[in-house]
């Protein structure tokens, strides 16, 4: 992946859009396997932070956006804007993670 730049903005402070090349999409799905979905029963019994879920949350989220990145690097963009996420559940225990966003040409102003 190059060096790709992703915004949530509808524009990047410093730099000018010079050609839209679409929307451009990644998406993971993960899930816990047994072991963490042991520790998930236990921290949902004792109550607080549900570390296993977050953390498979984390790793699909970096995964989706990982591949947002090398999706616009490969479509010729160097940039995306309006970027967001989508995360629902399906299933049981399985994150599905969405981000989305317009790959963009953008130069230094």
């Amino acid at each position: 992946m190059r060096n790709v730049i992703a915004v949530t903005s509808p524009g990047i402070p410093g730099y000018r859009v010079v050609e839209v090349l679409g929307i451009v999409t990644g998406s993971s799905v993960r899930t816990r396997g047994m072991g963490g979905r042991l520790m998930a029963g236990v921290e949902a019994m004792l109550g607080g932070r549900g570390e296993a879920y977050l953390m498979e949350l984390e790793k699909a989220r970096d995964e989706a956006l990982r591949e947002l990145l090398d999706k616009t690097a490969r479509m010729g963009g160097n940039a995306v804007i309006s970027v967001d996420f989508e995360t629902t559940q399906i299933l049981e225990g399985f994150v599905v993670v969405t981000v989305y966003g317009t790959a963009v040409k953008a130069v230094p102003e």
